[in-house]
């Protein structure tokens, strides 16, 4: 049996997905739309359909559509929009993008809040727990806690309204500051310089007793009825009014300055914090209360909300996130709902994408670029010397964070390098999310073992730059002056000139040191030497042209998952696709740009 999960929509609008599950629950594969049309969040008719994704799933796992059993779609679209299909074969093409002449799969809807609690526990290493899930909104709820164990039907604890939403306080900041709704993790971003100032906030959350009620009272629902038109009224005015109670919180209606300066804004800064704390306090409050009802302490996260890895981090105890916690996770979870995976004890590998050693994903623009085996020391060196770089390996991994596969890295030793990823990966301005150190959860990242890799320079375009090279522009041409060299964690590193009697800084930005590993009762440093082909030491790199289009890019770039850093990987921003017309070659590189 063959299951295909999809958020999609008219219901899934953003972040459409599909997951391709066999009848013993065994993920095959799983893909975000994004990653195969090239538009953030798949947003937009004619973007906003799983068909890319679907396709690479079959693809991997060598079938068709007509060989799909079961199409199972994350959301009750007969409760949100009735009468909106003529029959289950316009609703399977609408959902799917692909026709089906013949054979029609079941089609089973499954409600949004248990889909994202299927995603979270069946990924997780858990045999039972309690599974919390905060979003926007589901068809009739916004928060829900769940109690789910192998070998029984998971049961729903308890729900709060719509219009009780976390989601929705979060998104009134958002929109104060001038961001779209789902570019809250800048949000999340721009509160970190609140908590640095030690803000004090006025507490718009009344905890009682396990009970929520927030400082925007809930509107009267049609609970099990609410189509789309009551629950768009709802969220517009909820937001509206939780959008005007910041205004009056800052004495604005929203910033005095451009985006890209939003943390010189003590009002913008303000607003951030309020909203994070808020957060803060509410997953703290119900995390207590859904390891009360479950019965058990381990505790799994789902929904959007549980993207704001600073809520995260303040849960004490055993808690699994899953890759996909967002809308692009019910795809997983309504494809597990039909038939859920057996226990292994282990988590869910995220590594589930695209495979860069994969033929025909090499791109045509990639020629002329150079192929070697991956050097962890020689990409430290690279590091070290200042350049921001990325990673691709093996299969992608699914949702919005860097988990080592496909990573952007940088040495977070100077205060501009906040500012230089974010030119580099051509973000638009304002507030971001800080980077976080590199994780992978499968072994081997950076761990030294012979695979292929590619770089490229963030150095300004030169014209005596060698053939074969990618010329990039950057606004800054000198290495930047670094605080400490260097920095205590990486003054370890095995590459580093070991024996040396000071800690002296590199050579300049025109030169790296030499390959060439000093021994360890030396006491001299490394003789500096220009490499004869500086900028192709490796196997290809990422490309780039202009196509007008708004660039896509990550904007929550903290790492959700578990393991250590890994050697080469000191720091990680964004597993989101780049705009079209860039794409990764080869089994594993890594692009200093």
């Amino acid at each position: 049996m063959w299951i295909l999960g999809v958020n999609a929509p008219p219901a899934g609008w953003h972040d459409a997905a599909a997951c391709l599950v066999d009848g013993s629950g065994n993920v095959i594969a799983y893909s975000e739309q994004e990653r195969h049309n090239r538009v953030r969040h798949a947003i937009g008719d004619g973007f906003n359909k799983p068909v890319g994704a679907a396709r690479f799933c079959l693809d991997q796992a060598g079938i068709t559509i007509d060989d799909i059993d079961v199409i199972a779609i994350g959301w009750n679209v007969d409760q949100m929009f009735p009468g909106f299909f003529a029959d289950e074969r316009e609703l399977a093409t609408h959902a799917t993008g692909f026709d089906f002449p013949g054979r029609l799969p079941r089609i089973v809807r499954v409600p949004h809040h248990e889909a994202h609690a299927a995603s979270a526990f069946y990924a997780s290493p858990f045999s039972e727990a309690g599974v919390l899930v905060i979003d926007g909104n589901g068809e009739n709820e916004s928060t829900s806690i769940w109690s789910f164990s192998y070998g029984r039907a998971p049961e729903l604890k308890r729900a709060w309204p719509r219009t009780a939403s976390l989601g929705y306080a979060y998104d009134g900041a958002s929109e104060w500051l001038g961001f779209h709704h789902l570019n809250a993790g800048k949000t999340m971003g721009l509160a970190a310089y609140g908590r640095a100032q030690g803000l004090s906030v006025e507490t718009l959350l009344d905890i009682d007793g396990g009970d929520l009620r927030p400082a925007v009272p809930s509107l009267p629902e049609s609970h099990g009825q609410a189509t789309i038109d009551e629950i768009g009224r709802h969220y517009g005015a909820t937001v509206a009014a939780w959008r005007d109670l910041y205004s009056k919180l800052a004495g604005a209606d929203g910033p005095t300055v451009p985006v890209h300066r939003l943390p010189e804004d003590p009002a913008a800064v303000l607003v951030a914090y309020t909203a994070q704390r808020l957060i803060e306090d509410a997953v703290t409050s119900l995390a207590s209360t859904a390891r009360g009802l479950a019965g058990v302490e381990e505790l799994c996260l789902a929904g959007g909300v549980a993207l704001n890895c600073s809520a995260n981090g303040v849960l004490p105890g055993p808690v699994f996130v899953p890759p996909v916690p967002h809308d692009a996770g019910v795809a997983l979870g309504a494809a597990w709902t039909v038939c859920p995976p057996r226990r292994t004890g282990e988590a869910m590998s995220p590594y589930l994408g695209e495979d860069v050693r994969a033929p025909g994903v090499a791109h045509p623009e990639m020629s002329g670029l150079l192929r070697t085996d991956f050097d962890a020391d020689q990409v430290t060196d690279l590091l070290l010397d200042g350049q921001v770089g990325a990673v691709a390996q093996g299969r992608a991994e699914i949702g919005p964070r860097a988990l080592c596969h496909r990573s952007i890295l940088a040495v977070p030793d100077t205060a501009d390098v906040h500012a230089r990823v974010n030119r580099i990966k051509h973000a638009s301005g304002g507030a971001r999310s800080p980077a976080s150190p590199s994780r992978s959860t499968a072994p081997g990242c950076g761990s030294g073992r012979s695979t292929s890799a590619v770089t490229c320079s963030a150095r300004p375009a030169s014209p005596t730059r060698p053939g074969g090279s990618l010329p990039v522009s950057c606004t800054s041409t000198a290495r930047p002056a670094r605080r400490s060299w260097p920095p205590a964690r990486l003054r370890r590193s095995r590459r580093y000139w070991r024996g040396s009697p000071a800690a002296e800084r590199p050579p300049s930005s025109s030169t790296r040191p030499s390959t060439t590993r000093a021994s360890p009762s030396s006491t001299a440093p490394r003789t500096p030497s220009r490499r004869s082909v500086p900028w192709t030491w490796t196997s290809s790199s990422l490309t780039r042209r202009s196509t007008g289009r708004r660039p896509a890019h990550d904007e929550h770039q903290a790492i959700s998952g578990a393991g250590a850093p890994g050697a080469g990987c000191p720091v990680s921003a964004g597993a989101r696709p780049a705009r079209k017309g860039r794409r990764v070659a080869g089994s594993r590189r890594t692009a200093a740009r």
